[in-house]
């Protein structure tokens, strides 16, 4: 998903599953500045991968 750092460039989070855990990727030595709809997103982000996650191998 894609984001802002504190300057204003776009920058971009990403989250995935690996072996069972929910991975949150975020811009190296940067902050990522996220307006409501982007925590929105996020959150529906983060919901599918601990539902990918939960899922048996």
């Amino acid at each position: 998903m894609t984001c802002r750092d504190v300057a204003g460039r776009r920058r971009d989070l990403t989250v995935f599953v690996s072996q069972g855990h929910v991975v949150l990727v975020a811009p190296p030595g940067e902050t990522a500045v996220l307006a409501p709809l982007e925590v929105g997103r996020l959150r529906a982000a983060l919901r599918d991968a601990v539902v990918t996650a939960s899922e048996p191998a």
